[in-house]
């Protein structure tokens, strides 16, 4: 898992020096045909002769185009006069208008014509990425003024820019713009699709929650910048963008909610938080609900509802998230380092809308790399969350599996542990240890149970560095262990008992004063097909007492393995023959 996470801060290093490169490259500054703009609330029985005729009189409100301009939102739309002005040059030029309005753009040019655009309309005519792009033919004088309405839009507009440039120079700036916007929703799908698989994988809903967010900002992202119609031309979204962005806006604060709240542990460290948090993520669908239906009423209701809402969410979530930081929840630091630079951009757009920072163009470009960066940031937040959650998982499993003195594996551990292993259909010989240490209560008598203590913690360091790293050792009960040896014949086992014998009476580990020491009596059992755990610890448990009758501190096979050659085993070590 922390090869996981080191692989994947890589990664998400790779990515943002990627997009960072490119949002320089797609924001970078472009030689254009300077322009004076001027507007007009359109009137009934206004033409474009008129129009022009009402500019050149200097009746119009002038404007600068290369800021964003608001414009009026009534019912009827709004006339731009642009000028260019010199140097002029006669060639085929584009005009662009950023960010793209959600309301059809009409341009009527020199010759009569005009040429009508919107975000989700899917003429053959070029569109551009990210814009609404006019092609202008090298047969209009590039001193003649352009004219464009725009349609009452059906919502709040935001303010746009214009841009007179070359074709070459469109083709370039177009082409930086898309390769930049292709990245950041590469990064936020690939970031949601990696939360999914984890979150089926280890059924941690908070996985799912982050990835509904990301997926729901990314949504927002592709409507307004007009990414989900060009270039990917989602034709059943035409006419709809409106609704369906509103109801991202909704549902993904509804998510955010829901995944702070698992995510930061609220319950935890701002319990009192946390029910708010969990009712605004139920109130926010039944607001995109309520903005879905057909009903006039319950939908301007609910459309007055969304803003205030995600203003209140908003501030709750940042509020809730500070204040588990504080308290000492590890991913709230990654989510306000992921959230905040997001939660800014927002609040700068919104106020943009409001006809303030009319010259930071490059605003809705950094929303959405600003999404990017929150998904990898998150992403980070959450495979440290995971890593975390693993090593305390391993901490708790060592508690629960360890015998707590002497650090082997308990009787349950040990047995589940030697139960998978014959129940994996292995053909390799299996041998089963039964250690029981000899004298021991006379130790725990003579020298008290702290002395005993010490020496089973002895022993069992003795026995797990005598063993090899794959064999299962265990404390049975007491004074006894036991030991599984895969991949052992008879013949090796008795030499491994042997040499545990020995091991453990060069201990010198005292039981009394008359030179007596610590040894240990081993019951050796070969696994047969229809062994399972129990009967391989009972054939050993008796071949130990055959080694205690036999003189202690010595090891013996199963009875049924023993043959008459072979009774009589030398002891391991010369010494104590008192039984």
């Amino acid at each position: 898992m922390g090869g996981l996470v080191a692989a994947l801060a890589r990664r998400c290093q790779w990515w943002m020096l990627c997009i960072l490169a490119m949002g320089l490259l797609a924001s970078a500054a472009h030689a254009d045909t300077p322009l004076q703009g001027a507007s007009r609330e359109v009137h009934a029985g206004d033409t474009p002769q008129i129009l022009l005729d009402a500019f050149r009189r200097g009746e119009l409100q002038a404007f600068d185009p290369r800021l964003l301009q608001r414009f009026s939102d009534d019912d009827k739309g709004t006339w731009v006069v642009l000028q260019p002005q010199p140097p002029l040059v006669s060639e085929e030029r584009v005009l662009t208008i950023y960010p793209p309005p959600l309301s059809s753009v009409t341009l009527f040019d020199a010759r009569g014509k005009t040429v009508t655009q919107s975000l989700d309309d899917f003429s053959p005519m070029a569109h551009g990425n990210g814009r609404l792009a006019y092609r202008i033919g090298p047969d209009v004088p590039a001193s003649a003024p352009i004219l464009v309405r725009f349609d009452p839009a059906p919502v709040r507009t935001m303010p746009v820019s214009f841009q007179l440039q070359s074709w070459q120079e469109y083709l370039q700036q177009d082409a930086h713009w898309l390769v930049f916007a292709s990245a950041c929703f590469a990064v936020m799908l690939a970031m949601s699709l990696m939360a999914l698989c984890l979150a089926m994988m280890l059924r941690d809903a908070t996985f799912a929650w982050y990835a509904g967010y990301v997926l729901c900002y990314a949504l927002i992202q592709g409507l307004q910048t007009g990414y989900l119609f060009h270039p990917l031309e989602v034709t059943w979204l035409a006419g709809s963008a409106a609704l369906v962005s509103s109801s991202a806006m909704a549902l993904s604060l509804a998510f955010a909610a829901m995944f702070m709240a698992r995510f930061c542990e609220l319950p935890r460290f701002a319990p009192w938080l946390h029910t708010p948090t969990l009712a605004l993520a139920v109130g926010m669908p039944l607001v995109a609900l309520l903005r879905s239906c057909q009903i006039p009423l319950l939908q301007e209701t609910a459309q007055a509802l969304i803003s205030p809402l995600l203003i209140i969410g908003t501030v709750l979530l940042l509020l809730a998230a500070v204040m588990a930081a504080v308290r000492g929840a590890r991913p709230a630091w990654f989510f306000l380092a992921g959230w905040t630079p997001l939660l800014a951009l927002t609040a700068l757009s919104n106020s943009q809308a409001g006809g303030t920072l009319a010259d930071v163009i490059w605003l809705s470009d950094a929303c959405l790399a600003a999404g990017a960066f929150e998904a990898v940031v998150l992403s980070l937040g959450l495979a440290d969350r995971a890593l975390i959650m693993r090593r305390d998982r391993d901490l708790v499993q060592g508690l629960a599996d360890n015998d707590a003195l002497t650090n082997v594996l308990n009787r349950r551990a040990w047995a589940e542990s030697v139960s998978r292993l014959l129940d994996s259909g292995t053909t390799q010989p299996v041998a089963l240890l039964f250690l029981d240490l000899d004298h021991f209560k006379m130790l725990n008598d003579r020298q008290g149970h702290a002395a005993g203590d010490r020496a089973l913690i002895a022993v069992a360091d003795a026995l797990r560095h005598e063993l090899r790293p794959h064999d299962l050792l265990g404390r049975y009960g007491g004074e006894e262990f036991v030991a599984m040896l895969y991949g052992v014949e008879q013949a090796q086992a008795m030499q491994v008992a042997t040499r545990l014998c020995r091991r453990v009476h060069r201990l010198d580990i005292p039981v009394n004063d008359d030179g007596l020491v610590l040894s240990v009596s081993i019951g050796i059992a070969m696994r047969v097909m229809e062994d399972n755990v129990e009967s391989l610890v009972d054939r050993a448990d008796h071949a130990m007492y055959r080694a205690k009758l036999a003189g202690r501190n010595r090891a013996r096979l199963d009875e049924k393995l023993e043959t008459p050659a072979r009774r009589s085993w030398p002891r391991a070590v010369e010494g104590d023959r008192r039984r």
